[in-house]
């Protein structure tokens, strides 16, 4: 008879599954911990436009599993999922490795998906990983260097046009990132930078609709229009194909052509494919094909499988796909893992939406804080990346990433002694008193130093 395994196997190193995996090791949860992830690095994709153009380092934004996990206990694995068995209990990969496990945390988030328009998967740049930021970047750029050395006005046209697919959250904030460094990037080239055009194109005639940052639309209509390039609203217009060279769309009962080279799309997410296979039945999923799991985050069927994130529905509790549902959620199930090891009684997730928050181009967005008030521009900006700085893996990346965040935007760029006490209380605001105590206390006696020094 084979010895029963006791140990934890979580599938995904998006939020939920970092998240689940970090709360473990800190609460001493009594057995192993394995985590799976086909990448070698967790990407925190609130955050992506600003690894993208460059406002944010690698470190912060995409950081390796093996440092976040350093000294935790945690097992990183890194290697692709081929199959996942709940009956046997057992998750195999395609290296050949299999696992078994006592429980098992699914938090495989979602994935782009085309809605199966012609060349969109061959020819469109998707956003959402640290591999698309990459190769959209280098594309841009050997667009960019092309037009500056043609001479031909209609294929330099064609070159300095972005067309953005999308015109929910993740469209709105690509277009408007977009609109504002690509003419910087063009005119550092020796470019004009009004030849740049930014494209913004929605199925639906209007931005936001139904998207969690829906209350920001007359915000964000008016901040768009700010940006260092105007960005042109094409609504009502659905992308029928895309080619290398251009881009074909549908717009009242009529097919139009857009010439660009390239074509950002944005356009949704599905169900990733690991969740459809499972033997789940339809009954247990939502209209999405989504795991519905109970209160406590448990599979219906499968109470010794808990699951969080973009892959999974709350019954009767629908939450937004968002960083900070999917950072509650994962405490959660590490909480009811640590409770059902110990024998415990297992608690429901209670999930606070602190506000939605949306990225506006360089140094600008809008944020809707508890439901309450909103902010736009440059204090908008400096609130959403404070807010989700804090929601960083580890404490100790947070307090890296943190005081090097607030050390560049309140002292480097504020460097008037007569002005750093308001930056200093505005930033204790945002980030919190503790982090920005420590480099205040540096800053200023260095600052005051400099001072006698002078006089």
């Amino acid at each position: 008879m084979n010895s029963p395994v006791y140990q934890t196997v979580i599938i995904g190193g998006g939020f939920t599954g970092l998240v689940t995996a970090l709360h473990l090791a800190h609460e001493h949860y009594p057995r192993s911990v394995i985590l799976i992830d086909k990448n070698e690095r967790f990407c925190f994709k609130p955050l992506l436009y600003e690894y993208f153009d460059g406002e944010m380092d690698t470190f912060q934004v995409v950081p390796r599993f093996s440092e976040l996990l350093k000294g935790s206990g945690v097992i990183f694995v890194q290697d692709t999922v081929q199959s996942i068995d709940l009956e046997q209990k057992a998750v195999k990969l395609t290296s050949g490795n299999s696992y078994n496990y006592s429980n098992l945390v699914l938090a495989l988030g979602s994935v782009t998906t085309y809605h199966q328009v012609e060349g969109a998967k061959e020819n469109a740049f998707p956003f959402w990983t640290q591999e698309d930021a990459i190769a959209l970047e280098r594309h841009l750029r050997d667009c960019l260097h092309k037009a500056i050395k043609t001479d031909d006005p209609e294929e330099r046209r064609k070159l300095l046009t972005v067309v953005v697919v999308g015109g929910g959250s993740s469209g709105v904030e690509m277009a408007a990132t977009l609109a504002d460094f690509l003419p910087l990037w063009y005119s550092a080239l020796g470019g004009n930078s009004d030849e740049v055009r930014v494209i913004l194109l929605n199925h639906g005639q209007k931005i936001l609709d139904g998207d969690i940052n829906d209350p920001l639309r007359p915000i964000a209509e008016k901040e768009l229009q700010k940006r260092t390039v105007q960005i042109e609203m094409l609504t009502g217009a659905e992308a029928t194909a895309i080619r290398p060279n251009a881009i074909e769309f549908k717009r009242n009962q009529q097919i139009e052509t857009l010439a660009t080279h390239t074509t950002v799309w944005t356009a949704g997410t599905s169900t990733h494919p690991l969740i459809k296979d499972l033997a789940i039945p339809k009954e247990h999923r939502d209209h999405q094909g989504r795991l519905l799991v109970t209160p406590t985050m448990q599979l219906l069927d499968f109470p010794e499988v808990f699951a969080g994130g973009d892959c999974t529905a709350v019954q009767d509790n629908l939450q937004p796909p968002t960083a900070q549902v999917a950072h509650q959620q994962g405490a959660n199930i590490a909480s009811n893992l640590k409770a059902l090891a110990l024998g415990e009684e297992l608690k429901s997730a209670k999930i606070n939406i602190r506000g939605t928050l949306l990225k506006l181009g360089l140094k600008d967005a809008a944020a809707n804080l508890f439901n309450v008030f909103e902010v736009a521009g440059e204090s908008a900006h400096l609130i959403r990346q404070a807010t989700y700085l804090t929601l960083l893996p580890t404490p100790i990346h947070d307090f890296k990433a943190t005081t090097e965040w607030v050390d560049e935007k309140i002292f480097h760029d504020h460097l008037d002694p007569q002005d750093v006490g308001k930056k200093v209380a505005q930033a204790v605001e945002l980030v919190g008193a503790g982090v920005v105590g420590v480099l205040a206390a540096r800053k200023l006696l260095k600052m005051l130093g400099d001072e006698e020094k002078r006089d």
